[in-house]
């Protein structure tokens, strides 16, 4: 477990331990209920003695049809404990059943994984650090249905980019804006929401286009045969070419709408392996940042507008 350990230790830190309040938990869930019923739930980066996940599954176990709820402890220097809610009182958010573990709680460990693969759908805040490395990258090899809290710069890396434009995963519905810390303040961010795999209605939501093209209101860039369109609301509706658009475009992508063609990011050292890019498309295997009249434009996702 020692390299486990060394994985969690940004978490044990105040700088990754941010907690999700339960208000805002709420205000995302509530677009999932009918994917709960007859569910395994598990919380697998949260202390059921404080977690605001523990509490809304707990609290809404019967309301959501729910078959089990899991969650598990983590400390990163002694063995810990799982706790399983199957039912009861609802209300009692300390009712469970608590099993210790042999092990620390990481969700690496062979026992965490044991209780992934057991579970229907994974829910849980992970941390930030290590989330887009380890974290997505085991629930897509387990093939779990998730929900998570994530960054919207996630978005731009190699473990991510490539599911989004695979459509593997998607962003939900909501932002989060601020989370309590340990020591009981909060911290306000302008850049976190939520990922998940599992369908839900804004995913289909088609973007009104009004805007018409022209050469001057879309110029293309100087290094790529697509046009520049600065926001989402901008993308004309009689463009069939490629267009780059901020990455907050994936906050309202609708896959039967749009194909999303690849990336134009900065070759950041782990973007890449040995300086090939890894998500551009195969047949333009760009590595470089969009450049406009000489100068160079923030990242931008390379869409194409579906016919019919």
């Amino acid at each position: 477990m020692a390299g486990n350990v060394n994985l969690h230790n940004a978490k044990v830190t105040q700088n990754d331990e941010f907690y999700t309040q339960i208000a805002d938990i709420e205000r995302e869930l509530k677009y999932y209920r009918e994917h709960f019923k007859g569910a395994v739930v598990f919380c697998n980066c949260d202390d059921p003695e404080w977690s605001g996940f523990w509490r809304y599954f707990h609290l809404n176990f019967e309301f959501l049809g729910l078959k089990k709820l899991i969650s598990t402890h983590y400390d990163a220097n002694v063995p810990t404990y799982k706790m399983v809610y199957e039912g009861g009182n609802d209300a009692n958010t300390t009712e469970g059943v608590i099993t210790p573990l042999k092990q620390n709680g990481d969700f690496r460990s062979v026992e965490c994984v044991e209780l992934l693969d057991e579970a229907t759908i994974v829910c849980t805040n992970p941390p930030f650090s290590i989330a887009r490395e380890f974290y997505v990258p085991q629930l897509i090899e387990h093939q779990k249905k998730f929900i998570i809290v994530g960054d919207l710069n996630w978005a731009t890396y190699k473990t991510i980019f490539p599911l989004l434009k695979a459509n593997k995963m998607w962003f939900g519905n909501t932002s989060v804006k601020e989370f309590l810390q340990p020591d009981g303040t909060k911290k306000k961010f302008g850049n976190k929401l939520w990922y998940t795999n599992l369908d839900i209605v804004k995913r289909h939501e088609t973007i009104d286009l009004i805007e018409k093209y022209t050469p001057e209101k879309f110029p293309k860039y100087d290094n790529y045969d697509a046009i520049e369109v600065s926001r989402t609301l901008n993308i004309p509706y009689d463009y069939d070419g490629a267009m780059g658009v901020p990455i907050s475009f994936l906050n309202n992508y609708n896959p039967d709408q749009f194909e999303i063609l690849g990336l134009f990011t900065e070759n950041r050292g782990e973007d890449f392996i040995n300086g090939t890019p890894v998500y551009v498309d195969e047949k333009h295997k760009h590595s470089f940042c969009p450049v406009l009249n000489q100068k160079r434009l923030f990242p931008r996702v390379l869409i194409r507008r579906r016919k019919g």
